[in-house]
Protein backbone atom coordinates (compact mmCIF):
# COMPACT_ATOMS: atom_id res chain seq x y z
CA UNK A 1 0.00 0.00 0.00
CA UNK A 2 1.17 3.75 -0.64
CA UNK A 3 1.66 6.36 1.44
CA UNK A 4 0.29 9.83 0.91
CA UNK A 5 1.69 13.15 2.71
CA UNK A 6 -0.04 13.98 5.95
CA UNK A 7 1.09 17.64 5.39
CA UNK A 8 2.75 19.50 3.19
CA UNK A 9 6.55 20.06 3.09
CA UNK A 10 9.18 22.00 2.08
CA UNK A 11 12.90 21.37 1.65
CA UNK A 12 15.81 23.93 0.34
CA UNK A 13 19.15 23.57 -0.69
CA UNK A 14 21.66 25.07 -2.13
CA UNK A 15 23.83 23.03 -5.03
CA UNK A 16 26.83 25.75 -6.43
CA UNK A 17 24.92 28.70 -6.02
CA UNK A 18 21.76 27.78 -7.47
CA UNK A 19 19.23 27.41 -4.40
CA UNK A 20 16.22 24.67 -5.33
CA UNK A 21 13.06 25.05 -2.91
CA UNK A 22 10.98 21.72 -3.33
CA UNK A 23 7.00 21.97 -1.99
CA UNK A 24 4.55 19.02 -1.60
CA UNK A 25 1.89 18.32 -0.85
CA UNK A 26 -0.96 15.58 -1.37
CA UNK A 27 -3.10 15.49 -4.09
CA UNK A 28 -6.74 14.28 -4.81
CA UNK A 29 -6.65 14.81 -8.36
CA UNK A 30 -4.71 15.55 -11.23
CA UNK A 31 -6.83 19.09 -11.09
CA UNK A 32 -5.88 19.69 -7.49
CA UNK A 33 -2.46 19.15 -8.15
CA UNK A 34 -2.42 21.66 -11.05
CA UNK A 35 -3.75 23.99 -9.10
CA UNK A 36 -1.09 23.22 -5.97
CA UNK A 37 1.81 24.15 -9.20
CA UNK A 38 -0.16 27.08 -10.08
CA UNK A 39 -0.17 28.29 -6.37
CA UNK A 40 3.03 27.70 -5.34
CA UNK A 41 5.23 28.30 -8.75
CA UNK A 42 7.62 31.57 -8.46
CA UNK A 43 7.33 33.37 -11.80
CA UNK A 44 10.50 35.55 -10.79
CA UNK A 45 12.62 31.86 -10.42
CA UNK A 46 14.45 30.77 -13.12
CA UNK A 47 12.55 27.32 -13.16
CA UNK A 48 9.69 26.11 -11.57
CA UNK A 49 9.83 22.13 -12.63
CA UNK A 50 7.47 19.61 -11.36
CA UNK A 51 6.05 16.43 -11.07
CA UNK A 52 2.78 14.27 -9.50
CA UNK A 53 1.66 10.91 -8.83
CA UNK A 54 -2.42 10.66 -8.66
CA UNK A 55 -2.53 6.57 -9.14
CA UNK A 56 -2.11 5.74 -12.63
CA UNK A 57 -2.32 9.28 -13.83
CA UNK A 58 0.95 11.40 -13.95
CA UNK A 59 2.74 13.98 -15.34
CA UNK A 60 6.08 16.04 -15.22
CA UNK A 61 7.36 19.19 -16.51
CA UNK A 62 11.54 20.33 -17.29
CA UNK A 63 9.82 24.18 -17.41
CA UNK A 64 12.64 25.02 -20.01
CA UNK A 65 15.60 23.07 -18.17
CA UNK A 66 17.39 20.40 -20.60
CA UNK A 67 14.81 17.41 -21.03
CA UNK A 68 14.63 14.93 -18.69
CA UNK A 69 16.96 16.63 -16.36
CA UNK A 70 14.17 18.12 -13.53
CA UNK A 71 10.44 16.57 -13.76
CA UNK A 72 11.58 13.01 -14.50
CA UNK A 73 13.95 13.00 -11.32
CA UNK A 74 11.23 14.28 -9.52
CA UNK A 75 8.52 11.53 -10.21
CA UNK A 76 10.87 9.16 -9.83
CA UNK A 77 11.86 10.55 -6.64
CA UNK A 78 7.94 10.33 -5.46
CA UNK A 79 7.79 6.75 -6.85
CA UNK A 80 11.07 5.56 -5.25
CA UNK A 81 9.84 6.05 -1.59
CA UNK A 82 6.63 4.70 -2.94
CA UNK A 83 4.27 8.08 -2.50
CA UNK A 84 0.65 8.43 -4.25
CA UNK A 85 -1.81 11.37 -4.34
CA UNK A 86 1.54 13.86 -4.09
CA UNK A 87 2.46 16.98 -6.43
CA UNK A 88 5.98 17.95 -5.97
CA UNK A 89 7.37 21.34 -7.37
CA UNK A 90 11.10 22.00 -7.28
CA UNK A 91 11.76 26.01 -7.85
CA UNK A 92 15.05 26.88 -9.06
CA UNK A 93 16.85 30.07 -8.75
CA UNK A 94 20.07 30.05 -11.08
CA UNK A 95 23.33 31.31 -8.87
CA UNK A 96 25.31 31.67 -11.90
CA UNK A 97 27.21 28.46 -12.47
CA UNK A 98 26.17 26.19 -15.19
CA UNK A 99 25.30 22.57 -13.73
CA UNK A 100 25.09 20.24 -16.79
CA UNK A 101 22.86 17.81 -17.85
CA UNK A 102 24.25 15.16 -14.44
CA UNK A 103 23.91 18.16 -11.93
CA UNK A 104 20.92 19.25 -12.51
CA UNK A 105 19.16 15.38 -11.85
CA UNK A 106 21.15 14.90 -9.11
CA UNK A 107 19.76 18.76 -8.08
CA UNK A 108 15.98 18.19 -8.52
CA UNK A 109 15.84 14.99 -7.88
CA UNK A 110 17.86 15.25 -4.76
CA UNK A 111 15.67 17.95 -3.43
CA UNK A 112 12.52 16.31 -4.56
CA UNK A 113 14.06 13.22 -2.11
CA UNK A 114 15.13 15.02 0.68
CA UNK A 115 11.77 16.88 0.95
CA UNK A 116 9.71 13.63 0.85
CA UNK A 117 12.28 12.04 3.31
CA UNK A 118 11.78 14.21 5.95
CA UNK A 119 7.85 14.62 5.26
CA UNK A 120 5.16 12.97 7.58
CA UNK A 121 3.89 10.76 5.70
CA UNK A 122 0.40 8.96 6.02
CA UNK A 123 -1.18 5.55 5.01
CA UNK A 124 -3.34 6.30 1.92
CA UNK A 125 -6.81 4.22 2.84
CA UNK A 126 -8.29 2.66 -0.03
CA UNK A 127 -12.20 3.33 0.20
CA UNK A 128 -14.86 1.75 -0.99
CA UNK A 129 -18.90 1.78 -1.29
CA UNK A 130 -21.50 -0.34 0.15
CA UNK A 131 -25.31 0.20 -0.79
CA UNK A 132 -27.32 -1.79 1.96
CA UNK A 133 -30.87 -1.89 3.07
CA UNK A 134 -32.53 -2.77 6.31
CA UNK A 135 -36.54 -2.18 8.03
CA UNK A 136 -36.92 0.65 9.94
CA UNK A 137 -36.57 -1.31 13.02
CA UNK A 138 -33.06 -2.31 12.80
CA UNK A 139 -31.96 1.49 11.99
CA UNK A 140 -30.61 1.92 15.67
CA UNK A 141 -28.17 -0.91 15.42
CA UNK A 142 -27.37 -0.49 11.81
CA UNK A 143 -25.87 3.12 12.62
CA UNK A 144 -24.48 2.06 15.96
CA UNK A 145 -22.23 0.08 13.54
CA UNK A 146 -21.49 2.35 11.11
CA UNK A 147 -18.96 4.30 13.69
CA UNK A 148 -17.43 0.98 14.77
CA UNK A 149 -16.29 0.14 11.38
CA UNK A 150 -15.39 4.12 10.43
CA UNK A 151 -18.18 3.90 8.18
CA UNK A 152 -19.42 7.16 6.68
CA UNK A 153 -23.47 7.65 5.41
CA UNK A 154 -23.25 9.13 1.91
CA UNK A 155 -26.67 9.51 1.08
CA UNK A 156 -30.35 7.81 2.43
CA UNK A 157 -33.76 6.75 0.73
CA UNK A 158 -36.68 5.36 2.31
CA UNK A 159 -39.79 3.95 1.26
CA UNK A 160 -42.49 1.78 2.95
CA UNK A 161 -40.55 -1.00 3.65
CA UNK A 162 -37.75 0.30 5.42
CA UNK A 163 -34.31 2.54 4.27
CA UNK A 164 -31.74 2.48 1.75
CA UNK A 165 -28.33 3.75 2.89
CA UNK A 166 -24.92 4.60 0.96
CA UNK A 167 -22.26 4.19 2.71
CA UNK A 168 -18.25 4.75 2.45
CA UNK A 169 -16.05 2.79 4.37
CA UNK A 170 -12.46 1.77 4.42
CA UNK A 171 -11.81 -1.17 1.76
CA UNK A 172 -10.32 -3.28 4.39
CA UNK A 173 -13.25 -3.00 6.95
CA UNK A 174 -16.12 -4.03 4.84
CA UNK A 175 -15.89 -7.69 5.76
CA UNK A 176 -16.17 -6.91 9.33
CA UNK A 177 -19.26 -4.52 8.94
CA UNK A 178 -21.68 -6.72 6.56
CA UNK A 179 -20.62 -9.20 9.60
CA UNK A 180 -21.94 -6.90 12.08
CA UNK A 181 -24.62 -6.17 10.63
CA UNK A 182 -26.02 -9.62 9.89
CA UNK A 183 -25.37 -10.14 13.49
CA UNK A 184 -27.17 -7.19 14.99
CA UNK A 185 -30.21 -7.22 12.60
CA UNK A 186 -30.96 -11.14 12.85
CA UNK A 187 -29.68 -10.97 8.69
CA UNK A 188 -32.44 -8.69 7.62
CA UNK A 189 -29.83 -6.29 6.75
CA UNK A 190 -29.95 -6.46 2.33
CA UNK A 191 -27.05 -5.70 0.82
CA UNK A 192 -27.43 -4.14 -2.68
CA UNK A 193 -25.31 -4.44 -6.10
CA UNK A 194 -24.81 -0.83 -7.26
CA UNK A 195 -25.73 -1.84 -10.82
CA UNK A 196 -28.98 -4.42 -9.41
CA UNK A 197 -31.51 -1.58 -9.16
Amino acid sequence: MSDTLATPAAQLIEVRHSRFLAQAQSADSPADALSFIARVSDPDATHNCWAYRVGTEYRSSDDGEPSGTAGRPILAAIDGQGYDQVVLVVTRWYGGIKLGAGGLVRAYGGAAAECLRTAQRRPLVVMQVLWLACPFEDLGNVHAALALHAAVKVGEDFDASGVTLQLQLPAQRMAALKNHLRDATRNRVRFIEPDSE
